[in-house]
This record gives structure tokens, sequence and C-alpha cells, in this order.
């Protein structure tokens, strides 16, 4: 079976799926006129980020006390050094979610605002729209970094570069600086049933990844919703280039501190996606007290005082949005003060972690993914 039959059997990732199917079942006659519908969109796209802008003031002078400006705060680091000596920005735009028609545009602000990190997957399906938005780019590709991941249907050490293959091609570049296991979870070939060697044992698929470093394809490689025991049964074999990250949930909500500990004790750099909570829990983020009260105090928004934070932690920060206001304001990341800091990770660490992303039930595995952290 080749490469694109096994691309074409896949199950679809899409969450919303049964959205689209009841949308497409609609009266066609009850349609808006394609006018109006474009004359929404522009209307739309036009007023979100000043709508957004006016949120920001307005919760600004809305701050009782002194105010401090934020331009007098540190900045925090801009890029950690990965083990090869490669150097990773640590503010990314996240495209998971990111809808095509939307992404290429995401994508387009990000760069003009001065991103230079894109996280994607190919299970995303957005790679090719991404890619045509990096080559309507000026930005020279030595300055870009391009992410993505190894989907589970391909941990057979046969099926991964065709894999990857797939993803540069639709991304137009020759090599990625740093490819992703997805998930500690393999599927056999074209289908969702669970592949138990190749999960028990991932050395196999390392070996290959590490082989395509060896040639060039890739700069470095890493892992995703890992968990500890998971790391040590990876990194008990004799590896030739250890992860560089390991990218999971990590948010207010669910903020992992023996994970993140026991990484900087490894020399393991950790990446946040859902930074600032799943999309059910930003509203709940931007509202927690303590993150509105020192957002107030130094004069920056909710939203910045929590992807700072998370950059303090020492981790990536992979905030996603398609509006061009937030992009902007999610890349400029301040050090909070060393009392507020320790406040915001004494609130975080002191509820019930709030795990939103778990597909253990829906893959109908034997176990949970995350069982052991």
């Amino acid at each position: 079976m080749s490469f694109s039959q096994k691309y074409h059997q896949l199950p679809t990732f899409d969450k919303d799926a049964g959205d689209h199917e009841s949308l497409q079942r609609k009266d066609p006659r009850k349609r808006r006129s394609p006018f109006l519908v474009i004359a929404i969109i522009m209307f739309l796209g036009a007023s979100i980020p000043c709508m957004r802008m006016a949120r920001s003031r307005a919760f600004l002078s809305a701050c009782n006390g002194p105010q401090r400006n934020s331009s007098t705060l540190a900045n925090l680091p801009s890029h950690y050094t990965l083990p090869s000596g490669d150097k990773i920005p640590s503010v990314a735009l996240g495209v998971w979610q990111a809808s095509q028609g939307e992404v290429g545009n995401a994508v387009k602000t990000a760069l003009s605002t001065g991103y230079r990190h894109i996280d994607g997957a190919w299970i995303y399906r957005n790679e090719e729209e991404v890619g045509q938005a990096l080559k309507a780019s000026s930005v020279p590709r030595e300055e870009l970094w391009l992410t993505s991941k190894l989907w589970n249907t391909f941990h057979a050490p046969e099926d991964i570069e065709a894999a990857l293959d797939q993803s540069l091609t639709k991304l137009g570049t020759d090599y990625l600086d740093l490819y992703l296991i997805h998930w500690p979870v393999a599927f056999k070939e074209g289908t969702t049933v669970l592949d138990e060697d190749l999960t028990a044992d991932p050395y196999p698929t390392w070996q290959k990844l590490e082989e395509l470093v060896d040639r060039g394809k890739i700069r470095n490689i890493g892992i995703s919703n890992f968990n500890i025991r998971r790391i040590q049964n990876l990194t008990a074999n004799n590896l030739k280039y250890q992860p560089a990250v390991n990218q999971v949930e990590l948010n207010f909500w669910n903020p992992q501190p023996e994970l993140l500990q026991w990484s900087k004790e490894n020399g393991l750099l950790l990446e946040a996606y859902s930074p600032l909570g799943s999309d059910k829990q930003v509203g709940k983020s931007l509202s927690v007290p303590e993150v509105k009260d020192i957002a107030c105090k130094l004069g920056i928004t909710p939203a910045q005082v929590i992807i700072s934070w998370s950059v303090q932690r020492g981790t990536i920060v992979l905030p996603k949005s398609v509006t061009p206001s937030r992009i902007a304001e999610n890349l400029a990341v301040f050090e909070l003060p060393q009392e507020d800091f320790e406040r915001l990770e004494t609130a975080a660490t002191s509820h019930t972690p709030q795990r939103v992303v778990n597909p253990s039930a829906g893959w109908k595995l034997p176990f949970d993914v995350f069982d052991g952290q």
C-alpha cells in the first residue's frame, strides 16, 4: 500500500466534524447571500482586533491604584539553547485548531509582528496553507524555526520518512528545525488500532528519527505528551540524540510542577501548549484574581501575565490565535517581579490540576496515556 493510500484511509482528527456535517445538511434555500457573508466577514475582521485593543485599554483603565509602566520591566529570554547548540525561540505561534482559510493569515501576521517560531503538526491538516504563508513571507528560511510532529499511524520505522517528506513538501522546506513524536502511542498503519509493541518500546521509532537527523532532514528531535515514566522508558536506551524538548499541556490549570522540576533536573526543555488554557478555560484564566491584580500592578494585560509567567518558569510557550491584535499581544513577554511570579506559581499549584487534552478514552486505549505522571 502506498503512502498516499494510507493517508486517505486515515480517520479525520477533527473534534468539530459533527458540526460541519450538520451545516452541510441545512436547507440550501436558506443560505445567505454571498455578498452579505463577505460583508459580515470584512466587518468582523476589522472590528475584532479593535475590540480586543479596546478591551485591553479598558482593563488597564479600570485598575485601581498606581500602575507600573511596562517599559520598565525586564525582558525574558527570547531563545533557549538546545543540546545541539541551536537556539529555539521562547514564544511560538501555535497553529493547532487554526482552520483552513485563517491559518495562513495568522502566520503572515505573526511573521510581520516578529515571531520566528511556528509550531505545527501533520495531523493539524493545515501545513499546506502554513507553507504558502511562509513562501509569501520575506523572512529567510534560516531565520525561521519550524516544528512538525510525527502522527501515531507512522511510528513504524519504514513509514516515518514518507510522513516527514509530506510535511516538508507542504511546508515548502527541505528540513525541519524540530520534529516531535506527537504522542507516546503507536497505531497500526491506516487505523486507530493500538500497536502494542511500538507503544511499549518507542526505541525503533527513535532510531529512525536519529538517522534522519544525520541525513540533515531534521535538526532536532523530541517528544510530546510524554510523562516521566514514558520519558525514562525511552531514554533508558542507548540514544545517539537525547530528546531536545517535551511538548505538553501546561498552564495555570494544569501547571505540572513535578514534571517541570524533573525536566529541569534532567536537562529536558518543556514546551507549553494551551498556555492560556483550553478554549473553554481562557476566559477563566484571564479572570484569575492574582492574574488580574498583577496585570493592573504592572500595566500589562492578563494574557501577558500568564504567558510571561510560563516563560519565566523556563518553558517555551505556544499560544494559539488567529486574531492580529492577540498575536501581537502574546509575543510581548516581561519578567515578573519575583514576588508576583511566586504569588502566581503558588496560586497555580494550590488547586486540583485540570487536564483538558486526554484522548485515551476516545482512542479506546486499555490504559490512560498519562498514568504515572
